[in-house]
Parts: structure tokens; C-alpha cells; sequence
């Protein structure tokens, strides 16, 4: 972290919540912290292959780039969001300097070609998203070498390099995952943007093998013959090359970073019932285990990933894959680690065939669906630019309603449950300018740790506990300019490491007289 933004706090006043319904959704233990802090998953992926969200268009300068981002995720965060999912390789690329593959054409124009003036927009990204307490996960496509959308394809290109990894398939080079060297490769690539950046997670999206095109082959029979003797057929040896290689990578994860999370955003039917007794009651064209060769289902129960992002992008009233049918599906499949719902605002007042999202109360509906459940830890929204774009106001109805209030992202107890000691030395003056609060910095924890960040809450005899701020970067003060005249308030500050376990509050009461000028 950079030193010069130690002094960085964002404060986040809020105005407390109306009177609420006495029917509440049901909640876990893990929906709160000490503070009654609620703890969700409010996500967004942003896509930068063929310039779909960021940067805006190809060989836009450095400066603007920059600025674009920030743009958006300040956005995000005034909508309530606290993680992104950035796609930094999205074509046997990068959206990084730190790593042998070449720069990506969407960012410069040409694949190879380094920013001019040049600077690392990895880096970038993530120290201007911790600035704002946010979540930053590295999301890479696994599957191809070149999109029907490229360009430009540089000669040091892998696709180009090793051209006996890759096949054709609709428009498309992909890497043939039944070779042990194409899943060494991948997780090498992979672990390298551990080893080097200061990610909070890894993500993959639904490209393992590719959709099924009518008309089209997957010319893998040579490493079938070499590699697939011991198994029944073609389709479980497909399967066994991506279990292979998400066990690769979960493992080399762990070694490199253990705190760092895994997860992965499939599509969202794993089988239909009609196949499988154990699918759901959907009627899907493809599904991920049949078509993409993607046990997802297998990864959550054998703990290779932390987290599960089914895309589920569809609407309530679509006949053949409805979203409250296909959702509840999943409930019994968390076996303890995150689930998380993949919503898809870009479908909202489109020309789509299904009109129900043409109704404004649509994703309200989803939202209220997802909150009833609370094996759902959190939803993931694509994309950036569709939400952002409001269409019939759904971005409103996230800030104003669902995400009104603040929340951080839930724990991974499997991955650390121990949590910093609790700050010391509050100190709380009262100043023309409001409440002003200074604390001393945790020590180091039983397993080593530091506090990664700090809340402040605040209450009173007529107000509950609710946050003030979170303070990054090494942030030990903040200043309380929503304060009143005349009343008593008591603070609290609580530590939270980098997977969000939180200590218990450290306290102060002061009377607010803000003799101010």
C-alpha cells in the first residue's frame, strides 16, 4: 500500500432506516459482524474484452483510462458495491506488465503493444479500488487463444507460439485442456498474477470448453487417444481435464497466497432434471456439465473453490429456466462456502423476447427473492456498463433500497477465522469541525495477522449502531461532521484483516457540544 494515501478515511453517512416490515428475511450468524454490520457479497464484473465496459474504446490514452475507472468505480460505490470483478485477460492477453503474455489490443489497439506513456493498469486498478475498501478480483477467461472479435494477434501470442495446444471452434482458437502442458501453462499464468499483484481474488467466468455449435467438432480425438484411455467416454475425460485443472490452480492459490480467494461464475443450469434425477426442473438448450464440461457442482462440495457465481440470467416468469426455480436449486449445494447469485441487469428494457424484463419490478423481485434465502451470501451484477446505465432505474432501486445501508463482504472462516485484536487508545474530542476520533493500531494477532482496515460505528440512546466509515490504508483516525449539538454519542472502532474478520469494538461517549464558529 502506498504510504502517501495513509490518511485516507471515506466516510459513508448514512441516514438511519425507516420502520421495516415485522416480516424479516431469515438471517445466519454469518450475515453480521460484532456490530450488527451486515455482511454481503455486492458485486460487478467489469469487461474489458472488445472494450465492453472499460477502457471505453481501444488505445485510449493512459490519462483517460485512468480517469474512466475511477469514474466507475466511484460510481459503483455510491451504489453500494464492495467488490469488482475486472476481466485482465480475456484472450490469451494482458491487462498487466508483470507477466509474459502479450498486452491486450483492447487496451492499446495493437496485442503487444505496451501503454504509452506507460503504466500498469493491474496495479492501478487494485490500489484505487483498496483506496475505497473494495474487493478486487483478477478475472480471466481459461479458454481462448483469440476471440472472433480480435484484431490483432501478436507473434508472441501462445496460440501462435505453441500452435499443437490450440484448436479452432466457431470463430474462435481454444486451448486444448486434455494436455497436462496447456493446464500447467494456464496455472502458471494464473499463479504469476498472485505472486506478483495485490489481488483479493481469482475468478473465472462459464469458458471451459466452448458452447455447443451445431455443425462444429472439438478436434481433441489425438489427446483423447494419448491421454483418455481409462475412461468411459470422450465427455468424463472432458471433465476430468477441467477438475484437473481447477484443482491445479485451488492448490497453487493456497500455496502462493492462502488468503486469496477462488471462485468461478458458471452458467447457471449444472443439469437439467430430465437428465440427472438430481438437476433441476429446467429445460435449458445446454447445460455446464453436459456442454462445458463443468462439474461446478463437484468443485464446491470438494473445497477447490471458495466461492460459486451461477449466472442466472433469466427472468422470473421465463418458462424454461425460470429465476426463482433455478436459484433455489443451488441452496442445498453450498456444502459451506460462498454462493452467490449472477444477475444480469444488461437483459433490462431490451428488445428481449422474454417481456418480463420489461417490467421495472423485475430485478426488485430477484433481489427480495435472494434475500428470503440465506444460504445466498451476495449477487454479482453483469456488467458494468448495463448497470451503470439504470435502465428503469434498477441501479436506483439498489442504492435507495437493497444497499441503502453499507455492508462488508462475509467471512471464509475455512480460509482464516481468526480475528485482529482489538485497537486501542480511542480518543474522542469534540471540535468546531464535529467529533473527532484518533486510535492506536492493533498488534498482531494470534496468527500473525494486522488489521487490513477499520470501522467506526456510532450510537446513541435514540440511534442504533451503524457505521460512520471505513478507514483504509492504514487510516487510525476520522472525523464525525454528521454529529449533533447537544447529544451524547458513543463510539466504537472495530479491526478487520483481509478476510474480514472483525474484532471486537474498542469504545468512547463523548457529548457533543461542537462549538463551532
Amino acid at each position: 500500500m502506498k504510504k502517501h494515501l495513509a490518511w485516507l478515511c471515506l466516510l459513508l453517512f448514512l441516514v438511519l432506516e425507516g420502520c421495516k416490515s415485522s416480516k424479516k428475511p431469515r438471517t445466519t450468524p454469518r450475515d453480521f459482524g460484532p456490530m450488527g454490520m451486515k455482511r454481503e457479497m455486492r458485486a460487478v464484473w467489469i469487461a474489458t474484452v472488445d472494450n465492453i465496459d472499460w477502457p471505453s474504446r481501444k488505445n485510449l490514452p493512459p490519462a483517460e483510462q485512468r480517469e474512466e475507472f475511477i469514474r466507475l468505480i466511484e460510481t459503483h460505490k455510491r451504489m453500494g458495491i464492495n467488490a469488482v470483478f475486472v476481466q485482465v485477460r480475456a484472450a490469451a492477453d494482458a491487462f498487466y506488465a508483470r507477466g509474459e503474455e502479450p498486452w491486450s489490443e483492447w487496451l492499446t489497439g495493437k496485442q503487444g503493444k505496451a501503454p504509452e506513456p506507460f503504466y500498469d493498469p493491474l496495479d492501478f486498478m487494485i490500489e484505487e479500488c483498496h483506496r475505497r475498501g473494495i474487493e478486487f478480483h483478477a478475472w480471466l477467461n481459461l479458454n481462448r487463444t483469440a476471440h472472433r472479435a480480435s484484431k490483432s494477434i501478436s507473434n508472441d501470442n501462445i496460440g501462435r507460439k505453441r500452435p499443437e495446444w490450440v484448436f479452432d471452434y466457431d470463430g474462435y482458437k481454444l486451448f486444448n485442456f486434455g494436455l497436462p502442458e496447456v493446464r500447467d501453462y494456464i496455472t502458471s499464468v494464473t499463479t504469476n498474477i498472485v505472486h506478483e499483484y495485490d489481488v483479493d481474488g481469482i475468478h473465472f467466468d462459464d469458458y471451459f470448453y466452448p458452447y455447443t455449435v451445431t455443425g462444429q467438432t472439438l478436434k481433441d480425438e489425438e489427446a483423447y487417444q494419448q491421454y483418455g484411455s481409462r475412461f468411459r467416454n470422450k465427455n468424463d475425460w472432458r471433465r476430468d481435464n477441467v477438475d484437473k485443472l481447477i484443482k491445479q490452480i485451488s492448490d497453487a492459490i493456497t500455496a502462493e497466497k492462502p488468503y486469496v480467494k477462488f471462485g468461478v461464475s458458471p452458467f447457471g443450469v449444472w443439469r437439467n432434471r430430465k437428465d440427472d434425477p438430481s438437476g433441476s426442473a429446467t429445460e435449458a438448450g445446454q447445460t455446464s456439465y453436459d456442454n462445458l464440461y463443468a462439474d461446478t457442482k463437484k468443485w464446491m462440495k470438494a473445497g477447490w473453490i471458495d466461492y460459486l457465481v451461477p449466472q442466472v440470467y433469466f427472468s422470473t416468469k421465463f418458462d424454461k429456466v425460470p429465476f426463482k426455480i433455478l436459484t433455489s436449486w443451488w441452496l442445498p449445494y453450498t456444502y459451506g462456502r460462498h454462493l452467490y447469485i449472477g444477475q444480469g441487469p444488461y437483459r433490462i428494457g431490451t428488445e428481449d423476447k422474454d417481456r418480463t424484463w420489461a417490467n421495472p419490478s423485475e430485478l426488485p423481485n430477484q433481489m427480495r427473492f435472494i434475500r428470503l434465502n440465506p444460504e445466498i451470501l451476495g449477487s454479482v451484477f453483469f456488467s458494468s456498463k448495463s448497470l451503470i446505465g439504470n435502465k428503469l432505474g434498477h441501479a436506483d432501486s439498489l442504492r435507495t433500497n437493497f444497499y441503502k445501508d453499507p455492508a462488508f463482504p462475509p467471512t471464509m472462516p475455512w480460509k482464516d477465522h481468526t480475528a485482529p485484536l482489538t485497537p486501542k487508545n480511542l480518543q474522542v474530542k469534540d471540535t468546531r469541525d464535529g467529533v473527532e476520533l484518533r486510535w492506536a493500531a492493533s498488534e498482531a494477532a494470534r496468527d500473525g495477522s494486522l488489521a487490513h482496515y477499520y470501522a467506526v460505528y456510532r450510537y446513541s440512546d435514540s440511534e442504533a449502531p451503524r457505521l460512520l466509515a471505513g478507514c483504509y490504508e492504514g487510516q487510525t483516525r476520522a472525523l464525525d461532521k454528521s454529529a449533533k449539538r447537544g447529544r451524547r454519542y458513543t463510539y466504537a472502532v472495530t479491526a478487520l484483516d483481509r478476510l474480514h474478520n472483525e474484532s471486537e469494538p474498542v469504545l468512547a461517549t463523548v457529548y457533543a457540544r461542537l462549538a463551532r464558529k
